[in-house]
């Protein structure tokens, strides 16, 4: 568990590398020529076309290595390097030795604290998990995301051929079949609390959710996953199993099992049948995106609690962490 945080500090800025593609220039000859501003008001949309000829002014952007300082068409092939300037990151919390749940000198599980970023985005670049990592356990990597405000159990591994393992099982994890009582590959429990009055199970019962998940427009990212209906050829087959473990007045208190590995996808599936978790500012009833709302913004109540996974080397790993403050 985290014992503080990291104060909000100034970061060292970040270079941003990228390489124009022919899918990104006009389809006809002829035709208005892609500006450099065009190119980064489309990649990068937290900014407009204004915003991008200020910092060609300031001197922050170079194309095949040489500066520029106003606008200028682009080719097929061409590689531009924003540089961007240091920024302060907002306070997060910090991890510590406590934060250990398992360690064999390969594989290493963490617990999470809720509003730690793991790797570098949305305005996060030095305040993440990763960076931690390296002065805790140095070589020890990531095998897969929790939301920034998720928290619980995170599975980190020092070996390239550990992380590739457990990748494969926590992507394409499968459930444990409950009626013959087999465990196979990977099981993934959370815990979560959502709006209350909308589910109409009891106590203990379950209820299958097999919404497909995509990639559909977001006014503010260009696209985000959401809930999808399977007609686009990205939507992506996901199942999970919520029980109601408790009925409370300020929210239903559930169990989630996912059996996919899909991005966001528990707070999508609860979204989509009606029960968004408590307080989740982006996914709406309906499991579709807000636009005025990002990934990253936090409020909701959601815990990794429960892991069981196969090891590389044999055996079954079975992890808990005790219940967060609330659930």
């Amino acid at each position: 568990m985290s014992a503080g945080w990291l104060p909000a500090a100034q970061n060292r800025g970040h270079l941003y590398r990228d390489r124009v593609r022919p899918e990104d220039l006009p389809a006809a000859p002829g035709q208005v020529p892609l500006l450099v501003s065009a190119f980064y008001a489309a990649r990068y949309r937290h900014s407009d076309r204004s915003v991008w000829r200020q910092r060609l002014v300031a001197g922050e952007i170079r194309c095949n290595g040489q500066p520029l300082r106003a606008d200028a068409p682009l080719a097929a092939g061409d590689r531009l390097v924003w540089q961007r300037p240091p920024w302060q990151e907002p306070a997060v919390p910090a991890l510590t030795a406590a934060a250990r749940v398992f360690d064999d000198g390969d594989l290493l599980v963490l617990d999470k604290p809720s509003g730690l970023p793991v790797l570098p985005a949305g305005g996060f670049l030095e305040h993440t998990l990763l960076a931690q990592l390296e002065r805790l356990w140095p070589g020890a990597r990531p095998v897969h995301r929790l939301g920034r405000c998720t928290s619980g159990l995170l599975v980190c591994a020092r070996r390239p051929a550990t992380r590739a393992w457990l990748s494969a099982q926590l992507r394409e994890s499968t459930a444990a079949d409950s009626e013959k009582g087999e465990k196979r590959g990977c099981r993934k429990l959370y815990r979560a609390l959502l709006v209350p009055g909308v589910l109409t199970l009891a106590p203990g019962e379950t209820r299958t959710i097999a919404v497909p998940i995509g990639r559909r427009a977001h006014r503010q990212l260009g696209w985000i996953w959401c809930a999808a209906d399977g007609s686009e050829p990205g939507d992506r087959s996901a199942r999970s199993s919520l029980t109601l473990l408790e009925h409370r007045a300020a929210a239903d208190l559930v169990q989630v099992l996912i059996a996919s590995g899909r991005p966001h996808q528990i707070r999508i599936h609860c979204a989509a049948v009606g029960a968004p978790l408590l307080g989740d500012p982006l996914y709406g009833p309906d499991g579709l995106a807000r636009a005025e709302a990002l990934p990253g913004d936090g409020g909701y109540r959601l815990q990794a609690w429960r892991l069981e996974l196969e090891r590389p080397a044999g055996g079954r790993l079975v992890l808990e962490v005790p219940e967060a403050l609330g659930f």
